[in-house]
This record gives structure tokens, sequence and C-alpha cells, in this order.
């Protein structure tokens, strides 16, 4: 039986006017995914990588076709519900690691639970679920300078998984990171994937390549297929 389509993008542009002049930064994209696939996107700066993220995460809006993730038509909905589906359907992971620099990394990942009203008790359980899923439940109480840039990264990819996305997007997430560093980043990136959690990942790194089920390139705001 074939694999549910969880991602669906039919021409898709997305369109910015500087100066008067109309640019492109996506043409008329038709995307499909399924569930639990692992995909990886390159292409050079500017070519539309990840804007087209930005709208299947529901962070931008396309200005013309339609998008559905999940089972939601992202095209009808209004600033709160894409904001519930943020909360609930989709996780970030970026290449700045945005973690909160007073508080705990334990208080980090718990943060996304706490804007949702989850009971502390369940939040702090939780929250040391997928830090030790990452491997970082010994450092629970450490600041993020205490923590290298690949823990600091990895600590960012436990808070996106606290609601329980089914999809993470990550936007060059070894980008800031040394090759060992983003190797600990990969390998908890396939294990995530291997759990069932939709992957979309935009790199420029080549190591990513090997562990995903297909590889897009974005070109001039257009999708090519480059390997299944």
């Amino acid at each position: 039986m074939a694999t549910e389509t969880i991602i669906e993008l039919d021409k898709v542009t997305r369109t910015y006017n500087l100066g008067g002049e109309l640019i492109y930064a996506l043409n008329s994209v038709n995307f499909k995914v399924k569930r639990g696939e692992y995909i990886v996107i390159v292409g050079p700066s500017g070519s539309g990588k990840s804007t087209m993220v930005n709208i299947i995460g529901g962070l931008d809006t396309p200005s013309s076709g339609t998008v559905e993730v999940g089972g939601h038509n992202l095209s009808h909905m209004h600033d709160d519900e894409l904001s519930a589906y943020r909360n609930q359907t989709v996780g970030f992971v970026f290449q700045s690691f945005n973690l909160q620099p007073a508080n705990s990394i334990l208080e980090n990942v718990m943060l996304p639970l706490v804007l949702s009203g989850v009971r502390f008790e369940e939040r702090k359980k939780l929250a040391i679920e997928y830090l030790e899923m990452v491997g970082l439940g010994h450092r629970l109480d450490h600041k993020p300078s205490e923590l290298s840039s690949g823990q600091q990264q990895l600590a960012a990819i436990a808070r996106a998984l606290i609601t329980q996305p089914k999809i993470l997007i990550a936007d060059e997430p070894t980008g800031n990171l040394d090759s060992t560093r983003g190797q600990e980043v990969l390998t908890a990136l396939d294990q995530i994937n291997k759990q069932g959690t939709t992957l979309l990942v935009v790199t420029h790194d080549a190591n990513m390549a090997h562990l995903a089920n297909r590889i897009v390139q974005m070109t001039d705001g257009k999708l090519t297929e480059v390997r299944v």
C-alpha cells in the first residue's frame, strides 16, 4: 500500500517586488513528500530553498498556488490557525541555535510546552527524554555557553521535537559546525527519521546525501529531482 502523502505543493509561486522588479523566489513549484521520508534540499544561495521550507512550515505564504500539509490547507489558514499548526505539526531547527542564554538546556527544551500550557512535571519529563535521546542527558543543568556548538544544536533539535511534530524542518543545521560536531547532528537526525518523523533538511553538507531517501535541487526558484 502506498505511503500517505503528508506534504503537497501545487504550482506554488512566491514573488517579491524589489524596486519595481518582480523577483521569483519560487516559480510554480510542484512537490510531494510521503510520510516518514528524509529529504535533503540542495541548491545555491538565493535558489529558493529556505523560502520553500518556510512556506511548508507556515512561516511564509505563497503568492499563488496551494500548500497542503498533514491534511491542513495552509493557503486558507488565518494567523491563529497558522500559529496552532506551527506548534502542533512542524518543528524547526535553524543554523543559529536560538537558545535562551540565561536558561539551562533543560529549561530551553521545556519552553515550547510552557507556551502550550503543559504542566511542569510533564514538560520536565518530556524534556529529559528528548535530551537523553540526543545524548545530552548528562548536561541538563548547563547553560548554552557551557556546551559545544554541536551540543547546542542537539539541544535545539530536542526543543523542536518536544511538541512531537509530524515534520521536522532543518535549515542548514550543520552550517556552523565542524565535521565532528556536524556528524553528531547527522546521527541524531537519522535516528529521529528512523522513529517515523518526516525530515526536510536544507543543506550544503554533502555528508547528508547518503542518509536521505531523496535529494531535490533548487535552482532559480524551480525544483528538480536529483536522486530517489
